[in-house]
């Protein structure tokens, strides 16, 4: 059996409430009034009988056969006779009385319903249509659904529901915010998969041809187009050999163990074994700007900011500055690592994809690089930024967890597969 709506049901509730003790108040006034009328007309008139009643009595019994007594008796007589056609009258207005006040108390009774009626509703239309609507929210909120701005509310209510709403779009927030990240881990590790078998695949026959090519390099018996022949396989397989192990590292999440891991002593390190004499390198790092996370890992996701740097900086059209610029700090306690180029730049529409997996303008390029950097920075807790103007350079801004962040927030490598 369905039941009915919340509001009917409120409505029901709130009507009883007022109603019942109206209905039980009214008929106990009438009942009463009805007992109470009829005694209180008549008191004065009869006492002033008993008493002159009382008095000719007397003086007929002291005085017996005298005028004195005969006055008195006439006189009592006659007020009998008078208290007789009063007690007739308020008899006759008693019963009258009481139909009227039978009729009076209907008539507040209808009163009071109509006023019960009337905050019944109100009160139900201020708890019923906030509750439909928030009912409404978490359908939406379960479908992922946008939830109604602030202020296109359908139902204000009491300002408790005002809470009630704000927290309910912190929390439809806090779920899209999860869905996506784990939307986001899902399609990472599709990627992963897909990875590890390509380079699976790439390794297999890669490994025999680059020895093949070793081999053949010693024989001294090749023509000068074979030698040609063989330089070309030879740089062809060192490239399929650099793919090959930038899938390996995009398929695998950052392994070893996780240390104390000074940001500044790494910049200082691996910039300058990175970056070319032509390029000019600057570093701004602090003294000393340690974060838990794989010593390993970060040296490379550090290292593909670099190339990608280098890269960008060679592409860059005409006699510009070249110029690549780490720096390290903390900011509002939050550790950063950022690296920029005075490079080609990348398009406000391409810039939301360069951390994507095989997204790449870089004729030969795997389009990894900074997608192994953001699934580095994701394994260690922390987000990745980037920021960049065409023809004027590129800024990519590592974050690390702040200081006082848990550091079991670093994410565990899964034991890696057998290939």
């Amino acid at each position: 059996m369905r039941l009915p709506r919340f509001r009917t049901r409120l409505f029901v509730l709130l009507a009883l409430l007022a109603l019942v003790p109206s209905i039980v108040l009214t008929a106990a006034w009438s009942g009463m009034a009805a007992r109470l009328l009829p005694l209180v007309g008549g008191v004065g008139a009869w006492e002033q009988v008993v008493t002159d009643g009382d008095a000719a009595i007397t003086l007929a019994r002291s005085q017996p056969g005298s005028a004195a007594a005969d006055s008195a008796l006439a006189a009592h007589e006659v007020l009998l006779a008078e208290s007789r056609v009063q007690a007739r009258r308020v008899g006759f207005l008693a019963q009258r009385s009481v139909q009227a006040v039978v009729i009076v108390g209907l008539v507040l009774l209808l009163v009071l319903t109509g006023i019960a009626s009337r905050i019944a509703g109100h009160l139900s239309r201020q708890l019923s249509r906030p509750v439909d609507e928030l009912v409404r929210w978490t359908t939406r909120i379960a479908q992922g659904e946008p939830l109604p701005a602030p202020g296109d509310e359908e139902g204000r209510g009491a300002p408790e529901f005002g809470v009630l709403r704000d927290e309910m779009r912190r929390m439809a927030r806090e779920i899209a915010a999860g869905r996506a990240t784990a939307i986001e881990a899902e399609r990472l590790a599709a990627f992963r998969e897909s990875a590890r078998q390509v380079a699976h695949e790439i390794k297999n026959p890669l490994t025999p041809i680059r020895f093949a090519i070793a081999s053949l390099r010693q024989s001294t018996t090749l023509t000068p187009k074979e030698r040609e022949a063989l330089e070309v396989l030879d740089v062809e397989s060192a490239r399929l050999d650099a793919m090959a192990k930038h899938f390996a590292q995009f398929g695998r999440l950052p392994e070893g163990p996780i240390a104390p891991v000074d940001l500044a002593a790494l910049v200082r390190t691996t910039a300058p074994m990175t970056v070319p004499s032509e390029i000019t390198l600057e570093l701004e790092t602090d003294a000393e700007l340690v974060v838990p996370g794989r010593h390993d890992a970060l040296q490379r996701a550090l290292t593909n900011l670099l190339l990608n740097a280098i890269d960008a900086v060679r592409a860059r059209e005409g006699d510009g500055e070249r110029r690549i610029l780490v720096r390290t700090a903390l900011v509002d306690g939050a550790p950063l690592l950022a690296v920029r180029d005075t490079g080609c730049g990348v398009g406000a529409e391409a810039l939301p994809r360069i951390f994507e997996p095989y997204v790449t303008a870089k004729t030969g390029g795997t389009g990894l690089g900074l997608a192994i950097v953001k699934q580095t920075m994701l394994a260690h807790g922390g987000r990745v930024e980037a920021s960049s103007v065409p023809g004027a350079g590129t800024e990519i801004r590592l974050w690390f967890p702040r200081a006082d962040a848990a550091p079991d927030r670093v994410v565990a490598s899964p034991a890696p597969r057998a290939s």
